[in-house]
């Protein structure tokens, strides 16, 4: 039985190596650092899988260990970037429902639309991505469903897939969102969209397996 379980853990992780070099964007909702990137991933690297992971159960949450310094390193990198940054009420806190609704989305091609409009509602407009009226917004500007929106929001065993995710993230050695993978390779924090842009750009001969 113990041996099904972690088949199981491993066919939910979306981390796992798909044996090409195209590049797949690794967000939680609730990371300041995610949003920022978004908005820049598709324009750097091109088009890519959006994939959502439980961000919270990484080891480097300093979102909630220290969360005065991680406003002010997002704000620096907002003005650098040019971009607007406004902070939820309830940030730092989770965003199960809202995991949920962005897996859902990824399952049916509407992942980056999804999570770039429900980012954007929490830090660009500040609100709680855990408020169904804000959760169907993003829903509505993905085009999805609000029925099978709202249906996947309640499916708690979608919580497993985030959590597997996460977990193979940490065995990577990623230890803070965003992250990007590149063939073998994994970038994480808010340098990981330069450093896998610069791994494309170089070709095969990059050899470090990991950029924080």
């Amino acid at each position: 039985m113990g041996e099904l379980i972690v088949l199981a853990e491993r066919r939910a992780d979306r981390s796992r190596p798909t044996g090409n070099t195209r590049p797949a964007f690794f967000f939680d909702l609730s990371c300041p650092f995610s949003y920022l990137t978004a908005e820049r991933v598709e324009r750097v690297v091109g088009d890519v899988p959006w994939i959502p992971t439980a961000g919270t159960l990484l080891r480097r949450t300093e979102e909630f260990s220290q969360p005065a310094a991680v406003r002010a390193h997002a704000e620096t990198c907002a003005v650098a970037l040019r971009l607007p940054l406004v902070w939820p009420d309830r940030f730092p806190a989770e965003t199960p429902a809202a995991l949920r609704a962005a897996a859902y989305a990824a399952e049916i091609g509407a992942g980056s639309r999804f999570a770039l409009a429900a980012l954007r509602l929490a830090f660009c407009g500040g609100f709680d991505l855990e408020d169904p009226e804000i959760l169907a917004e993003s829903a509505a500007a993905a085009g999805l469903s609000l029925r099978d929106c709202f249906c996947a929001v309640g499916e708690l065993s979608r919580d497993g897939a985030l959590h597997a995710t996460a977990r193979g993230l940490l065995l990577h050695g990623v230890q803070r969102l965003p992250a990007i993978r590149v063939g073998r390779h994994w970038f994480h924090g808010d340098g990981a969209l330069a450093a896998a842009a610069a791994l494309l750009r170089s070709g095969p001969m990059y050899d470090s397996p990991l950029v924080g």
